[in-house]
């Protein structure tokens, strides 16, 4: 029975429910495509990206850009500008101070520590003004018309009593300056010794001649006095301050004073022509071997000593400005 029993209730229990299909499995083809796809990518960018280069042949790589690349332009240099008349000498350059100085009109200049008037433009760069700073500080000097024979221009009456004094004043200041010159040791002073345009002695021969005409000739008065002086003082301290006076003197005479001679053989001298205004030689040609060895002597001085020789040639024009107004007064 009991077998009976066990297999009829195998009988009555129902029977098991098959087991569900397996569940199919989503192929993995596109994520692991996906996944090669990122690799590769990223293997691609590895492989592509350059590789750091070596020193040397960064220093090559650099060295071909800078030959490859255009050269570039120089930047300009700067130079100072030169002085009106520098690049032939002093001599030229102190001209150009005497013709500014000119001024018929009689009119006032202010003058800075080159002797030019400040208004005007003179081709002065900064380099040069700032080498002018450390000259003696007395840029206030008030000139006026200094060169000798300028500010009679026009019609004037010269006095014979005045142009005696000026006679006398002015062989004051050549007897001083021909002295120094030939008695000085310096060696610059060698070279102007005898240049022929001495005047002392023939301006002795015409006051001699007044003389012996019953005219009283004088004693040399302040203005000649006090520039014999000056000369006397600067002579021994500089020599190329000196030298722009020494030539400024006669260039001065040769020029302005041969007119000033002239008009007054007319006016006062029935045509009498005095030795101070007379030549052994060509004066001209006389003149130009003095500049050329001042021109030639300024080779060795230095910017600051060339401005103070044009300083000295405003200074010289003065002193010899109030010598010629003694003529009419």
């Amino acid at each position: 029975m009991p077998l009976a029993a066990a297999v009829a209730a195998s009988a009555v229990v129902p029977p098991r429910p098959p087991p569900p299909p397996p569940r199919r499995a989503r192929p993995l083809r596109s994520f692991t495509g996906l996944i090669l796809t990122r690799d590769l990518a990223a293997l691609t960018v590895a492989r592509c990206a350059p590789s750091p280069p070596a020193p040397a042949a960064e220093a090559e790589a650099e060295a071909v850009a800078v030959d490859e690349a255009p050269p570039a332009k120089p930047r300009p240099r700067r130079y100072p500008r030169q002085y009106p008349g520098e690049a032939v000498g002093v001599a030229e350059e102190m001209r150009f101070v005497a013709m500014r100085l000119r001024n018929p009109k009689r009119t006032t200049l202010k003058m800075d520590d080159t002797g030019a008037e400040e208004e005007v433009g003179d081709g002065v760069s900064e380099d040069a003004s700032a080498s002018e700073e450390e000259e003696e500080e007395d840029d206030d000097d008030v000139v006026e018309e200094e060169e000798e024979g300028a500010g009679l221009e026009g019609e004037w009456m010269p006095s014979m009593e005045g142009f005696v004094k000026y006679l006398v004043d002015s062989k004051l200041v050549f007897d001083t300056v021909e002295r120094i010159v030939a008695e000085s040791t310096d060696v610059a002073y060698v070279y102007f010794r005898k240049s022929g345009l001495e005047r002392s002695a023939r301006i002795t021969k015409d006051l001699e001649w007044f003389g012996g005409q019953g005219i009283a000739v004088p004693e040399p008065s302040t203005a000649g006095s006090t520039y014999a002086t000056y000369l006397t003082e600067l002579a021994e301290s500089n020599a190329p301050a000196f030298l722009s006076h020494y030539y400024n003197i006669y260039f001065a005479h040769t020029t302005g004073g041969v007119a000033i001679g002239n008009k007054i053989s007319k006016k006062i001298l029935e045509g009498r022509e005095l030795e101070f205004y007379k030549w052994d030689s060509d004066v001209e040609l006389l003149l130009k071997d003095t500049r050329e060895k001042l021109n030639e002597l300024s080779k060795h001085w230095s910017r600051k000593d060339r401005n103070l020789c044009l300083k000295e040639a405003a200074k010289c024009f003065q002193h010899l400005g109030r010598i010629v107004r003694l003529i009419i007064l």
